[in-house]
């Protein structure tokens, strides 16, 4: 397996090759494992929330409540993102801009690896959606 720093120094030219495919593979499966086991330790803590009959107890219980209900919601929105990661690995899209077909880039990818866009791209769509929102 390749750390990250071998990762790095490979050449561009042979950007995703079969060493760095295993690499974001087994990076994707170790973090699809851990947003597991957060999922259960999030849903295990919504489980033993105690209601107080304080008000402001009451009150800090529901706002601990409410952010737990937040984070299982992230945290189920992720897990799509890096299944579908996955697949693009298995397929051998994976590493390249699904709009402009250009490498996402290694940096990019270790920071997101479930980015499918280049950061020249998402960047686009970005100043796009600004432009929307500001009509």
């Amino acid at each position: 397996m390749l750390t990250t720093e071998q990762l790095l120094a490979a050449p561009e030219d042979d950007y995703m090759n079969a060493d760095q495919l295993a690499f974001f593979k087994a990076l994707l499966e170790d973090e699809l494992q851990k947003l597991y086991e957060q999922l259960k330790e999030a849903r295990e803590q919504l489980q033993t929330v105690q209601y107080e009959a304080d008000e402001l107890d009451k009150a800090t219980v529901e706002e601990d409540r409410r952010f737990q209900l937040r984070m299982i919601d992230r945290l189920a929105k992720l897990e799509p993102k890096i299944k579908a990661s996955i697949k693009r690995i298995d397929s051998g899209d994976f590493g390249y801009c699904e709009v402009t077909g250009e490498p996402i880039g290694l940096r990019r990818l270790l920071a997101r690896p479930t980015a499918t866009l280049c950061a020249e791209e998402k960047q686009r769509q970005e100043l796009l959606e600004k432009n929307f929102r500001e009509d």
